[in-house]
This record gives structure tokens, C-alpha cells and sequence, in this order.
């Protein structure tokens, strides 16, 4: 059920000067909603100049904590002021929105969630979610270098890590596409990143009759369908990204045409 609450800014994580992880609990207390794997959240800034909520993936659920995680990219002037967001303060959010990855795979199943930039932020908790039905999720994260890598340690936890550089200042050299483990077709992809890497994803699982999810970074600004500025093509006509995705089967897209 969606909710709009106000939330307290538990811990803002400098990662360095483009992003920042912010730890959030609910301000007055209550217990988080259900969040699915993929779904989304649509932030107030309050910095003069600013009008539109911001819309982020979930990085990451706790709910023995009662928080959720927001890995955010300073692209702008209203991510901008949130990255700079000082502890304690107060934080508006518009949640849970949007549908998540699909989580019911076979259990002898490979999974590999690949992502790319800030893209892989929601593959985390997807990951995590995976591991605890018993599944062994696996990464594929691309970077342009080393440092601009997210969060590698936290993966590793939950699963086998395997990486791509475009500068090759770590693991294989070139874009994702490029990594061995693309070459096996035996895996299920989940995958999130830029546009251009979603569409080389599918390009493989079209032809290997993979299964494949992408998660979609359309530009919002209501997160509720009303604005119509989300919205994609689809086999079934245009749809508002913001409702009936974000998570798209690549067999619903027309990528493929």
C-alpha cells in the first residue's frame, strides 16, 4: 500500500562526491510497508528551486531496523541537496511505487544480476531477497573504472561478484557484454543501468531465449501515471513505466522489433 511519510535521515554514507547512501527509518515510529525487490520511491527535496519529487530505487530493506537504504547519484540540483542531507533531518517519501523483479525462479536456477553505474542499486536487496528463498544469486557489475565501482563488499556477501572495467583498472576489460560469464546460456538475467546496456542484455537473451527482466530508468516526476512523462512502448501499446514497471519481462518490451 503506498504511503507518504515523513522519514528520519539515520546515516548519510558519503560514498564520494557523486554518491551517497542514505539510511532512513520512519519518523514516527510505524513499521515499514511490504517492499518488493525493484520498486521505487519518490522523494520531496526542499531546496529553493525544486518542485518535482525525485524518484530512487531501493538500494536495500531492513526491517529488523526498520529502514531502507537509497543509493543516490548526484545528478542535479535536487539530488544534489539530498546527498548533502545532514543526519536527523527530515526526509518526505512517497512509498512503495511501482512493480518489483519477479522472485519465484526454479530452485536449481542460475540467476545473474547485472548492472551498470547506479543502476545496480536495486540488485542488492534483490539479491539478498533471493539468497533467503534458498537461491544462489550471482553479479555482473560494470563500472568505467575502479573507483567508480558501488558497493562491491556488500555483494560479495550475498553472492559470487564478477566485474567489468571500461578502463580495465579491474576485472575484464570493456562493457559488460564483454565478461565470460555472458557467454554461458544457462543463467536468468535481472538486469539495471543505463539504456544502451539493458538493450545489449536483451539482444543476448533474445537470441539465446534467455529469461530477462530490466528494470527501466524512464525520467518521472509523479511516480503515479498522472504526468505521462514515464512512458514507454510495449507489446500491448504505451505504458506509464512508473505503475506498471519499473520491472519489465524483456518479452513485454519492443526491443526485439
Amino acid at each position: 500500500m503506498k504511503q507518504v511519510k515523513d522519514f528520519i535521515l539515520v546515516k548519510n554514507h558519503k560514498i564520494n562526491t557523486l554518491y551517497s547512501r542514505l539510511t532512513l527509518a520512519p519518523a514516527d515510529g510505524s513499521k515499514l510497508p511490504e517492499i518488493l525487490p525493484g520498486q521505487f520511491v519518490q522523494v520531496a527535496v526542499e531546496t529553493p528551486g525544486v518542485f518535482l519529487r525525485r524518484p530512487i530505487s531501493i538500494n536495500d530493506v531492513d526491517m529488523a531496523a526498520n529502514t531502507i537504504d537509497l543509493l543516490v547519484r548526484n545528478a542535479g540540483k535536487g539530488t544534489d541537496a539530498l546527498i548533502k542531507s545532514k543526519e536527523n533531518s527530515i526526509i518526505n517519501i512517497l512509498l512503495p511505487l511501482g512493480n518489483g523483479f519477479s522472485t519465484d525462479a526454479p530452485a536449481d536456477s542460475r540467476l545473474l544480476l547485472i548492472g551498470g553505474g547506479v543502476g545496480v542499486a536495486p540488485l542488492l536487496y534483490l539479491g539478498k531477497i533471493l539468497k533467503k528463498a534458498g537461491l544462489k544469486p550471482e553479479f555482473l557489475l560494470g563500472a568505467r573504472s575502479a573507483k567508480d565501482l558501488l558497493e562491491i563488499e556488500d555483494f560479495q556477501k550475498v553472492g559470487e561478484v564478477h566485474i567489468c572495467t571500461e578502463d580495465g583498472s579491474i576485472g575484464t576489460q570493456g562493457l559488460v557484454t564483454a565478461h565470460q560469464v555472458m557467454q554461458e546460456k544457462s543463467y536468468r538475467y535481472y538486469c539495471c543501468g543505463p539504456a544502451p546496456m539493458m538493450k545489449a542484455i536483451a539482444k543476448i537473451a533474445y537470441a539465446s531465449g534467455t529469461e530477462c527482466e530490466v528494470s527501466l530508468e524512464n525520467m518521472m516526476a509523479c511516480g503515479l501515471g498522472a504526468c505521462l512523462c514515464c512512458v514507454e512502448k510495449t507489446v500491448k501499446g504505451n505504458v506509464c513505466v512508473c505503475t506498471e514497471g519499473p520491472v519489465f519481462n524483456i518479452n513485454q518490451l519492443t526491443w526485439n522489433e
